[in-house]
C-alpha cells in the first residue's frame, strides 16, 4: 500500500471512530433520560382486576437467623409478588399459596399487592419495582454504550500504539459484550439491582481485555489497569456474596503484586525498544512443583471455604452448586497466584496459566448464569493465543542472559 493510500485509509477509519463515538453518546444519553423519566413517573392506580392465586417459589429461599429481612417470591405465569418478612415471621410461614389483589395503573402497568386498597407510597414503590425490571434492557444499553464509547475513544487516542488486529479484537469483544448485556439482563441479587450488577460486569470486561492486551504487548502499563481490575472484581464478589477465595487472593495478593510487578518490569526494559519488557520462559522441574502446589492449594482452601456458612441468594440456595463453585474457585485462585508470579518474573508460562484461569472461570460463569462474562473469557482465549505467540517470538529472537528474578 502506498503512503498516500495508507494516510487516506487512516483518515477514513478515524472519521468512522468519531461518528461511532457521537452515535454511542446519543444512544446512551437518550436511554438514560428515557429510563429515568419512566422510572420517576407518578402512577395513578386504576381499575381493580380482581384476586389472583400465587404459588410460593421456595427454590429462591435459603435464609437463616443471620438474615433480618427475608424476601419471599409468589408467582403465577406473568404475575409476580415479592413479600418481605422479618425472620421471626418468615419461619412461621406454612402456606404455599397466597391470595393477591391485581390492579392496573393509568399507563397499563399491572400492579399486584398482598392486600386491598394499597397506599400511595405502596403503589409508587411497586410501580417503580415493576418498571425498573421492564427498563432493565434500556439501562443496560445505556451503560454498555458508555463502556463501548470509552473503548473506541482509547483506540482513537492511542491508535499508533495498537496494531490493526489488536484494534479489531478489542472493539469486537466490547461489541459482543454490549449485545450480551442487552439480550441477557442480570437479575438483582442480595438487594443490589441487576442494572448495577451488569454495569460491573461490563466494566470488568472492558478493564480485563485492555489489561490482557497490554500484557501481550509486553507493556508495563498493564499493571496500572490491573489495579482497577482488582478493585472492580472485589466489588463484584462483595455484591454477589460469592467467590471468597478469589476475593481474598485479589485483595491480599494481586493488588500488592501489581505494584511490585510494575517496578520490576520497569527495571527490565528491552535494550532497543524501551516500551517493551524483556521476557523469559520457565524450566521443566519448576513447572511440576507449581502444578503440585496448585493441587494442594485447591484441596485445602476448597475444604476450608466449604465449611463456612455464607448466605447468598445469587445461586438460589443450591448448596451443591455452591460447593462446586467453591472448589473450582479455589483452583482458579491457585492458578491465579501462579499466574501473578509468572507475570512478576516475566515468564512466558503466564499465558498457559491464563488459559486455565479462563477455562475455570468460564465454568463458574456458566454454572452461575453470568453469560455476559463469557464474552470476557472468549477475549481471554483469543488474546492468550496471540500473547503466547508474540512472547515466544520475542524469546526465540533474543538471547537474554539476565537470569535474575528482580
Amino acid at each position: 500500500m502506498k503512503i498516500k493510500d495508507y494516510i487516506e485509509t487512516n483518515k477514513y477509519v478515524r472519521k468512522l471512530e468519531i461518528i461511532a463515538i457521537i452515535a454511542l453518546l446519543i444512544v446512551s444519553c437518550f436511554s438514560y433520560v428515557y429510563g429515568f423519566i419512566k422510572l420517576n413517573e407518578k402512577p395513578n392506580l386504576g381499575e381493580y382486576l380482581g384476586e389472583v392465586t400465587l404459588i410460593r417459589n421456595v427454590d429462591e429461599e435459603d435464609y437463616d437467623e443471620d438474615i433480618t429481612k427475608c424476601d419471599v417470591i409468589y408467582e403465577n405465569k406473568e404475575d409476580k409478588l415479592i413479600v418481605t418478612y422479618d425472620y421471626e415471621d418468615y419461619v412461621k410461614l406454612d402456606d404455599e399459596e397466597i391470595i393477591a389483589y391485581k390492579y392496573i395503573s393509568d399507563d397499563g402497568t399491572r400492579l399486584i399487592f398482598n392486600h386491598l386498597n394499597p397506599s400511595d407510597i405502596e403503589v409508587t414503590d411497586t410501580y417503580r419495582s415493576v418498571i425498573a425490571e421492564k427498563l432493565m434492557p434500556i439501562f443496560n444499553l445505556a451503560n454498555a454504550s458508555i463502556i463501548l464509547l470509552i473503548s473506541i475513544l482509547i483506540i482513537l487516542l492511542f491508535g499508533k500504539f495498537f496494531s490493526t488486529y489488536e484494534k479489531i479484537w478489542f472493539i469486537s469483544i466490547m461489541v459482543l459484550a454490549t449485545i450480551m448485556a442487552i439480550i441477557f439482563p442480570e437479575e438483582s441479587a442480595n438487594g443490589v439491582n441487576g442494572i448495577i450488577i451488569m454495569l460491573l460486569y461490563l466494566l470488568d470486561t472492558f478493564l480485563n481485555i485492555l489489561c490482557e492486551l497490554l500484557i501481550s504487548k509486553q507493556s508495563r502499563y498493564n499493571f496500572l489497569v490491573s489495579v482497577l481490575v482488582e478493585i472492580t472484581e472485589i466489588i463484584i464478589c462483595l455484591v454477589l456474596m460469592y467467590r471468597f477465595a478469589t476475593m481474598a487472593v485479589t485483595l491480599l495478593f494481586w493488588l500488592p503484586i501489581d505494584i511490585i510487578s510494575f517496578i520490576n518490569w520497569s527495571k527490565h526494559k528491552d535494550e532497543k525498544e524501551s516500551e517493551l519488557t524483556a521476557v523469559r520462559r520457565l524450566k521443566g522441574y519448576q513447572e511440576l512443583l507449581i502444578i503440585l502446589a496448585i493441587i494442594i492449594w485447591t484441596m485445602v482452601v476448597g475444604y476450608f471455604l466449604s465449611g463456612l456458612d455464607i448466605q447468598t441468594d445469587f445461586l438460589g440456595g443450591n448448596r451443591e452448586l455452591e460447593l462446586w463453585i467453591i472448589y473450582i474457585d479455589a483452583c482458579a485462585s491457585a492458578v491465579g497466584i501462579a499466574n501473578g508470579l509468572f507475570i512478576l518474573f516475566r515468564l512466558r508460562e503466564q499465558w498457559i496459566a491464563w488459559y486455565l484461569c479462563a477455562l475455570l472461570e468460564a465454568i463458574i460463569n456458566i454454572l452461575s448464569g453470568q453469560y455476559v462474562l463469557l464474552i470476557l473469557k472468549l477475549g481471554y482465549f483469543t488474546n492468550t493465543t496471540y500473547g503466547y505467540i508474540k512472547w515466544s517470538k520475542y524469546i526465540n529472537s533474543h538471547n537474554i542472559k539476565d537470569n535474575s528474578l528482580f
